[in-house]
């Protein structure tokens, strides 16, 4: 019997909807209701096409911006390019014209010129009428002349320089002394004493202003302050003027030098 009569002789074809019903009920019983099943993954579908499209938007947009960030790199590039193109173009026109210029110059070559000297003055030969010894011919000339002539100019700016620094005002230096004269003790006149120290005199000695100082015990110094020039006065021979009034000047210090 071949596979299409047993087909015929079965009768299961008359109860298809029998076994569909139990196919239905087979599947709903476990999962629910088919509607409710179908509708499940039909939400199920549209969520994973949502994500799906949202995945595909996300990429789409990363990959615009990295196109972008490529686009403006290879701009940045370019001009990167360019630039150097031009540095490099300019730096080959350089070295043409210097290799053109190294090239003239070993063409042409250099004439070395030697320094010039001051050609020394010719003496004339002197000639002794009637004479034969070799003695008589001066073929060098004599020096003397010259040697006169250097020593005058040499003179001459000499002379020229010590009237210039003779003109030139000197500098005096000076200095500013003040002394301490101390009398014997408080019973000493020192109006008097002030007088005998203001009596010294001498040349480039020019006595300033005065002030007496308690010491102690009612004794008061003079002290007294003097202008005097350095070559002219010294300190030493303050001190042995103004201690030679022994009635009234025990001793004399020195208590301030300054330089002018």
């Amino acid at each position: 019997m071949s596979g299409l009569q047993c087909l015929a002789a079965e009768n299961i074809w008359f109860d298809k909807h029998r076994y569909d019903e139990a196919e239905k009920r087979f599947y709903e019983g476990p999962n629910g209701p088919a509607t409710h099943s179908h509708q499940q993954v039909k939400t199920a579908v549209q969520a994973a096409k949502g994500r799906q499209q949202k995945r595909q938007h996300r990429n789409s947009s990363s990959h615009t911006g990295a196109d972008q960030e490529l686009v403006s790199r290879m701009k940045s590039l370019e001009l990167e390019n360019q630039s150097l193109y031009k540095v490099v173009e300019e730096m080959r026109a350089a070295l043409q014209k210097l290799e053109s210029r190294v090239a003239m110059l070993e063409k042409t070559p250099t004439a070395v010129t030697a320094p010039c000297t001051k050609a020394a003055p010719v003496q004339q030969v002197r000639v002794v009428n009637g004479g034969d010894d070799d003695d008589d011919f001066d073929l060098f000339g004599s020096d003397e002349e010259e040697d006169a002539e250097a020593e005058r100019i040499k003179q001459e700016r000499l002379e020229a320089y010590a009237a210039k620094k003779a003109k030139k005002p000197s500098i005096i230096a000076k200095s500013s002394i003040l002394l301490d004269v101390k009398p014997w003790d408080d019973e000493t006149d020192m109006v008097k004493l002030e007088e005998c120290v203001r009596s010294v005199e001498a040349d480039g000695l020019l006595w300033g202003a005065s002030k007496l100082v308690p010491v102690g015990y009612g004794i008061k110094k003079l002290q007294i302050s003097c202008v005097v020039e350095d070559d002219k006065v010294g300190t030493d021979m303050l001190e042995e003027e103004i201690t030679k009034f022994e009635d009234y000047v025990q001793s004399v210090d020195v208590a301030a030098f300054n330089k002018i």
